[in-house]
């Protein structure tokens, strides 16, 4: 078996300058590590991660724990885009990832119960918080490594990356005010979702500075899935008094209510207007291409890992929440400048 020692006598260094080679350390030459690598190229050398890994009590490795129902990862283009982030930066800083998730809350528990206790990860990536989340409570309690990316509200000192969630909504809400309407509708995620509540907030926000009610008729919370936004509007649809336009949770929602709303027969934007949250790939495929908040969603996934891996080295945390900006495209499932009124 070809082992460091072999490859130093070779290349004509170090043992320890092998291994710095292979961590990538910044303070090896160029010129050098070239060399090494070379020869571990040729030898067909590979490191043993689990022996490097007792040396260093490290382990190179990040957790992840995937949002459940884990449904919700494979029908929602929001989180490829967002792994899309945290495997790039995770990947050119040579980490590993290790993926989890569990069916309830309780096990969701036990499972960063057993990567941190069994030091399986040297930190752990949350993918989202719910308003009083016991994850975090129990991260904290550990002092484990680990970053949110969402907000959490009853652990403010928790690092974040984050949108502005409440002016995201707001901006939203606020263009389908410009657009003239005063009739506007929200359709939301899951009630216990920190990111809900702040997107509510927003909506609510931009109505009442606007001198507008917030029905509460026209507020239907759901998953984070299409099934969620075509019930929606088949409840909307169905009302007397319904709304003329839409602010939708996400982008995966908002394609199940552009589909009721095709299926129903009425016009976007003509009958009712909508605007979203995510701007994924598919948003200007719509039919017709949706008017999204660009969240920047792959910024996201990248930043957690930097501000995670600057925690992990000792780095002092200058800024938290990390605050990743966001614009609104508009598109013309949302530009239509004179609403039609409810027909009869």
């Amino acid at each position: 078996m070809i082992t460091i020692k072999d490859i130093a006598k070779l290349a004509g260094v170090s043992p320890s300058t092998v291994s710095r080679v292979i961590s990538n350390h910044p303070r090896i030459s160029t010129k050098t590590s070239l060399k090494v690598k070379q020869i571990m190229k040729e030898l067909n050398y590979h490191p043993n991660i689990i022996a490097k890994s007792l040396v260093s009590k490290t382990t190179h490795t990040l957790g992840i724990m995937l949002p459940r129902p884990a449904e919700e990862l494979f029908q929602n283009y929001f989180f490829g885009e967002l792994l899309r982030g945290i495997i790039t930066h995770a990947t050119r800083m040579n980490y590993e990832l290790l993926l989890t998730t569990e069916t309830s809350s309780d096990n969701e528990l036990h499972a960063i119960s057993r990567l941190v206790h069994g030091r399986r990860v040297d930190g752990i990536l949350l993918l989202g918080s719910k308003r009083d989340d016991p994850i975090i409570s129990f991260l904290e309690a550990e002092k484990f490594p680990f970053v949110l990316i969402g907000r959490s509200e009853a652990h403010p000192n928790a690092p974040m990356v984050d949108n502005d969630n409440v002016q995201t909504a707001y901006d939203a809400t606020h263009h389908l005010i410009a657009q003239g309407h005063t009739r506007i509708g929200f359709v939301s995620g899951p009630p216990d979702i920190t990111l809900s509540h702040d997107r509510m907030l927003g909506y609510q926000k931009a109505l009442a500075q606007a001198g507008l009610d917030a029905d509460s008729d026209w507020i239907v919370e759901g998953e984070f899935l299409q099934e969620s936004g075509f019930r929606a509007m088949s409840l909307f649809m169905s009302l007397p008094d319904r709304p003329t336009a839409i602010v939708v949770i996400d982008d995966n929602v908002a394609f199940g209510v552009l589909r009721a709303l095709a299926e129903l027969h009425y016009l976007v934007p003509e009958d009712i207007s909508v605007v979203s949250f995510n701007n994924i790939a598919l948003s200007e495929l719509a039919s017709p291409p949706l008017s999204s908040i660009d969240i920047g969603t792959y910024q996201l996934g990248y930043t957690a890992v930097r501000v995670l891996l600057k925690i992990l080295s000792g780095e002092p945390q200058l800024h938290n929440p990390v605050i990743i900006p966001h614009r609104l495209i508009v598109r013309e499932s949302s530009l239509f400048s004179k609403p039609r009124p409810p027909s009869d």
